[in-house]
């Protein structure tokens, strides 16, 4: 479903990220791994057409995102970094405004649409509420709903349980996990127990490269015994200081 080939990024003389390969199937959700800087977001960012590559290409389910970018969209839900929203408007407001942008002029399946992410997400409570009014928790639940709208094959999640308290993350986490049959799914956490949880592959980047891209089980093997934050630690560190 998604064919990352060589992408690269640069700011000026700034090379955000330096020739990241990697492919994603139906059925898996690939938890993005990285500090601070790593170039996840930015990576994400290109896969989704939000950004122009320097260099390389994706290609989501067939469709190259730099010769037909609207076609890709089509094809994602996406959940960038902090969920940005228009504050001013309602839960629903929102809901609907995404989905005639999405092109579900018609008002029963646009009303369909929105009914079914505001019940998956347990927005009922919130839904006529200003979206500025809300707690960062619902802000993110929000902007999760607007990615499931149109119900695409493709999910690239930035940090999707950020600002979720333990209930609400595990609540996501499911959600998840219910959709990866049927979808392909990218997300990047810090949370090295969401990985572990939710994440059948897993891949690790740091300046910009990848460094790690394999299973929970063989990275786990690389030192018996020590926790993935560890194990995280180690590869980022000697990457970081080489």
């Amino acid at each position: 479903m998604i064919e990352v080939k060589g992408l690269v990024k640069n700011y000026g003389t700034l090379r955000a990220v330096d020739g990241v390969s990697f492919s994603v199937r139906c059925g898996d959700i690939l938890g993005f791994l990285g500090p601070n800087g790593a170039g996840k977001s930015t990576t994400m960012k290109m896969i989704t057409g939000f950004l122009r590559p320097t260099a390389g290409t994706a290609i989501v389910d067939g469709h190259d995102v730099k010769v037909n970018p609207l076609a890709v969209k089509r094809r994602i839900g996406y959940l960038a970094e902090s969920a940005p929203a228009y504050p001013e408007m309602t839960v629903d407001e929102f809901l609907g405004f995404i989905a005639e942008t999405r092109g579900y002029r018609e008002e029963v399946e646009k009303r369909a649409r929105i009914e079914r992410v505001v019940n998956l997400c347990h927005l009922k409570s919130v839904r006529r509420q200003t979206i500025e009014t809300l707690s960062k928790g619902y802000k993110q639940r929000v902007g999760f709903a607007q990615a499931l709208l149109h119900d695409p094959p493709v999910l690239v999640l930035d940090e999707p349980t950020d600002g979720l308290d333990p209930n609400q993350k595990n609540e996501m986490r499911n959600i998840i996990k219910q959709m990866a049959a049927e979808k392909a799914i990218v997300l990047s956490t810090h949370i090295l127990e969401e990985v572990e949880a939710i994440c059948n592959r897993i891949i690790i980047i740091a300046r910009g490269r990848v460094v790690v891209d394999e299973t929970p089980d063989s990275l786990r093997a690389r030192k018996p015994g020590a926790r993935l934050d560890e194990i995280f630690y180690d590869l980022t560190r000697s990457e970081i200081l080489s």
